[in-house]
């Protein structure tokens, strides 16, 4: 379908509806392609028109969060990409419960949780993510995961209905759900809290924090880490001891800090990234006989729509 196609297909869907937008602005990295359609809803109403429309034409739709551990290639997304942001970033707190749209920063959430005196989100100060992301890939780190805290969620799937799921609906296994494969758009979240020691758990955070900014490149456009971590062993070790520690293809860099990390020297294209992913599992494969698995999750086309 034509850019004027498009055009007639979701005019008044959404206040926010973009064309051939460049999802470099929208993505972690600084690295994607353009989105043939990039709708941003303010309301429920507007997802379910923007679900709506799309089913009615065969478009796909893919939703995006933050763009955090995702890597969308060079060119860009075909149908429809559909982002919450801050207009479902609304909190709530219970007794031991926080509820959360789904475009509200899961830092930010972990946060507000730490002040409140509710525990269990903790682990969630490292993700650079949103809420929906986060239940979508069952994000984790320092040792928890989305699936151990989670309650319940609220999604619309594709016809547009508003269901309740738990957990076990869900599928969780590492950075996975089924989210995804049912074709469901994550909106809440609600995550089964304890009460907690504020200022232990603030000093626990810090202490994460100040790890995370000596062995970390945070000063560079990236994924977080790229690959999942072998049994009983590290694929930054695995990486840096096959010699790969600031290798340069393009504008890419395997980080000389971490090197489960790829950073963007500044302009990177999708293309250099996913030639050093394949150098550095060749190598580590050749070397130590591991498989390098991607944690990274990479969409979108090779080559833009003409």
């Amino acid at each position: 379908m034509d850019r004027r196609s498009l055009e007639s297909v979701f005019a008044g869907v959404a206040q926010s509806v973009l064309y051939d937008e460049p999802l470099v602005r929208h993505t972690t990295w600084r690295i994607g392609g353009p989105a043939d359609v990039l709708i941003i809803p303010g309301t429920l109403t507007e997802v379910k028109a923007a679900l709506a429309s799309a089913r009615r034409h065969e478009l796909p739709v893919f939703v995006l969060g933050r763009g955090s551990n995702l890597l969308v290639k060079d060119g860009g997304i075909r149908g429809v990409v559909l982002k919450l942001g801050d207009d479902f970033a609304a909190v709530e707190t219970s007794e031991l419960s926080l509820t959360a749209l789904a475009g509200r920063t899961i830092v930010s959430a972990a946060h507000i949780a730490i002040r409140r005196g509710l525990s269990g989100l903790e682990f969630a100060t490292g993700i650079p993510g949103t809420v929906g992301g986060a239940v979508t890939m069952n994000a984790g780190a320092h040792g928890g995961e989305i699936r151990d805290v989670l309650a319940k969620a609220t999604v619309i799937d594709r016809a547009g209905e508003v269901l309740e799921v738990l957990p076990q609906d869900l599928a969780f296994a590492y950075r996975h759900s089924g989210i995804g494969e049912k074709g469901l758009v994550v909106v809440t979240a609600t995550f089964a809290l304890t009460a907690g020691d504020r200022v232990k758990m603030q000093e626990r955070v810090r202490a994460w924090s100040r790890r995370r900014i000596v062995s970390q490149p945070l000063s560079l456009p990236s994924c977080g880490s790229v690959f999942r971590n072998p049994p009983g062993d590290f694929s930054a070790r695995l990486i840096e001891a096959a010699g790969l520690k600031g290798q340069r293809i393009g504008n890419a860099m395997i980080s000389d800090l971490h090197a489960n990390f790829i950073v963007n020297l500044g302009q990177a294209q999708a293309a250099d990234v996913m030639a050093l992913m394949r150098l550095a599992q060749t190598a580590v494969w050749e070397r130590f006989g591991v498989k390098l698995e991607p944690e990274v999750r990479v969409v979108g086309e090779d080559e833009a729509r003409r």
